[in-house]
């Protein structure tokens, strides 16, 4: 993983280098003038990442890479030719410096710190079992991140549930609510609600407003886990061992104090504020955020070297998932160019119907409708850029957003969080978790699969949310 890191300096020098030359002038990508062909490669490597591991999936294990480099080849030479190479390149280092390096910093970080926390016992896959890990997971999210409460209890839970023929719809909830739904609560949880902190939002403003809508949620789906875990058991009719004393252990316990540190990290790149940035084909970074990630990495690196490796191994550690989680969302994040740029174009973009159906004739914002739109788009792009396009519609001043359009700030909020379930890719954590689930033999629903999941369980749940809240 690190010689991989490592030989990306090259291409980073090179983009240094293009930097300093009269690229650095290269004109903005201008989103209002693009058309809805533009968005193809984005939904070509969607429908590639869903299609692959279903009717390829040998060839798509091996080079699900050069997969995602196809489709941001066939976007970015295209770009090229009808803009400009500095106007693509200026984009591309945009998507990659301000958006994707500390998406893919801060989950690494988390992942690695918390895949050296070993968690052993006998846990037995019950039903009662089961709820208390989803239950504990969904609390601890806004704590730890839905990131590191995922990798924290994937792999208990995963044991626990090892001999038992029907395991994936365990997999299914534990995502919706540990990687999803139980990150609502602090700008911790989830990296939209973080963008907004950076925004401005009180950073217990989503505790106080979001927290019985989080509750709603969550206490309905484990109340359908429940229904649904006793109809598997009863069909398999599982045959566990005789109850015995948990004996749990929790080693490794250096990574809680490091999981601290990594919070703190988050916490003091958002209150330091040096005004110290470097400019990089029109993209600035900002010295805060540049010593948040090496701070990351020193923090991941701190534990690979204190955590003794027996400890990982045990977990069934290995750097697989974090690495296709990288090189598809890196994929990804390219071929969302020219869709957030149509999006960020508002009313003079290609999706200005989307945003004429946030509003009111005379302007006044339709909650319901930036509920479902912003969690739709979580669904399918990333939902943290998903997040700051609906608050930057709805006015984007967070101290208006927090009080007189606070149910506004609500909707937007709770879409980009709670339907970041709708999809494996809707939240990197999905990806993260189905990674390990497969590696370790259980047999996860497809990507449509998985969408089926979601729109029989979620969706009603969440029609009944916004009916409530809306």
């Amino acid at each position: 993983m690190f010689r991989r890191f490592a030989a990306a300096i090259p291409a980073l020098a090179l983009v240094m280098l293009l930097a300093s030359s009269g690229l650095a002038h290269a004109a903005a990508l201008d989103g209002a003038a693009l058309t809805w062909p533009w968005a193809l490669p984005f939904i070509g490597i969607l429908l590639t990442i869903a299609a692959g591991p279903l009717f390829f999936a040998r060839l798509w294990h091996h080079h699900y890479g050069k997969f995602a480099l196809a489709w941001s080849v066939l976007l970015m030479v295209p770009l090229a030719l009808a803009y400009s190479t500095g106007t693509a390149l200026a984009a591309l280092v945009h998507a990659a410096l301000a958006e994707y390096m500390s998406f893919i910093v801060l989950l690494f970080a988390l992942y690695v710190v918390a895949g050296g926390i070993l968690i052993t016992g006998n846990l037995r896959g019950t039903t009662t079992t089961n709820l208390a890990l989803l239950g504990f997971g969904t609390l601890i999210a806004s704590v730890v991140g839905t990131t590191g409460a995922a990798m924290i209890l994937i792999r208990p839970l995963l044991r626990a549930n090892a001999g038992r023929a029907a395991n994936a719809h365990v997999v299914v909830f534990f995502i919706f609510l540990v990687c999803n739904i139980g990150g609502a609560l602090s700008p911790l949880g989830d990296p939209p609600l973080f963008i907004g902190f950076l925004k401005g939002v009180d950073f217990f403003w989503t505790t106080t407003h979001l927290w019985h809508d989080t509750l709603l949620v969550t206490l309905a789906l484990l109340a359908i886990f429940a229904v649904v875990d006793q109809i598997y058991a009863r069909r398999e009719r599982i045959a566990l061992p005789p109850a015995q004393p948990l004996k749990l252990k929790v080693r490794g316990l250096i990574n809680l104090a490091l999981i601290a540190l990594i919070i703190g990290a988050i916490l003091g790149s958002a209150l330091w504020k040096p005004d110290i940035g470097f400019d990089v084909l029109g993209t600035r970074v900002e010295l805060q955020n540049l010593a948040r990630d090496f701070a990351l990495l020193a923090i991941a690196g701190l534990s690979l070297w204190l955590t003794p490796n027996e400890h990982r191994r045990n977990n069934g550690f290995t750097f697989e998932p974090i690495r296709e989680v990288a090189i598809l969302f890196a994929g990804i994040f390219t071929c969302i160019i020219p869709v957030l740029a149509m999006l960020q174009a508002g009313r003079d973009g290609a999706f200005s119907w989307l945003i004429a159906a946030v509003s009111t004739a005379d302007g006044a914002p339709r909650d319901v409708m930036y509920f479902w739109l912003t969690g739709i788009l979580s669904g399918f792009l990333d939902n943290a850029p998903t997040y700051l396009v609906f608050f930057g519609l709805a006015g984007g001043d967070a101290a208006q957003l927090m009080t007189e359009l606070a149910p506004t700030l609500a909707a937007i909020s709770l879409g980009a969080v709670f339907m970041g379930a709708l999809t494996y890719i809707g939240n990197a954590p999905n990806f993260m978790v189905y990674a390990i689930a497969s590696e370790r033999g259980v047999a996860m629903p497809s990507f449509f699969g998985f969408i089926a999941w979601s729109t029989i369980v979620l969706l009603p749940v969440f029609a009944v949310l916004s009916w409530c809240r809306f």
